[in-house]
């Protein structure tokens, strides 16, 4: 399994360079985020995209579709790619290096936040000032929709998660009756 880190540490570092090469990192961050956070939680289009047995060019192609002109040709290109390589099953893991490499250049700690709908930017900001006056760091926050969540937010900076959510405080209750 080291192999596969050192794999996807390497593949993370040569998108992020090429992205910051083409002066699109952040908008190609967070389109490439999106994109895995799409791939984990859909398993039809992760198994397609995963599938061997499809030709290269059909897999590329559905990239190409979904994508298309709603994200920078360099996000559209950099997932073509990983999918063209047979790594789609890694794409995940590979954009959250990339996301975590580009926090630390702009010296933050990227903080994933779980929640049922959408934040603003007004509740990101709030979100992030806790989170960086609990952790002593700047953070940035990645908003991840989680129905499974039901309410309130799990932020995760690092290996710290701070579990707000009704779920959490359900299952507390639960322990208690």
């Amino acid at each position: 399994m080291a192999e596969t880190g050192t794999r996807a540490d390497a593949y993370a570092q040569a998108l992020f360079t090429i992205a910051r090469a083409e002066d699109a990192l952040e908008q190609v961050e967070n389109e490439l985020y999106q994109v895995a956070r799409t791939l984990e939680s859909d398993d039809r289009l992760r198994t397609t995209l995963t599938d061997e047995a499809i030709p290269v060019e059909r897999r590329q192609g559905i990239v190409e579709d979904l994508l298309g002109t709603r994200a920078h040709p360099v996000t559209n290109a950099l997932v073509s790619f990983i999918v063209g390589a047979g790594r789609g099953r890694e794409l995940p893991d590979i954009v959250d290096k990339l996301v975590q490499r580009a926090a630390e250049t702009r010296q933050q700690a990227l903080a994933e936040v779980r929640t049922t709908s959408p934040l603003t930017d007004e509740q990101k900001q709030r979100l992030a000032q806790a989170l960086s006056h609990r952790t002593g760091k700047k953070v940035e926050v990645r908003v991840i929709i989680d129905p499974s969540v039901l309410g309130g937010v799990v932020a995760q900076v690092g290996d710290e998660v701070y579990d707000g959510s009704v779920r959490h405080r359900l299952n507390q209750l639960r322990e208690v009756l």
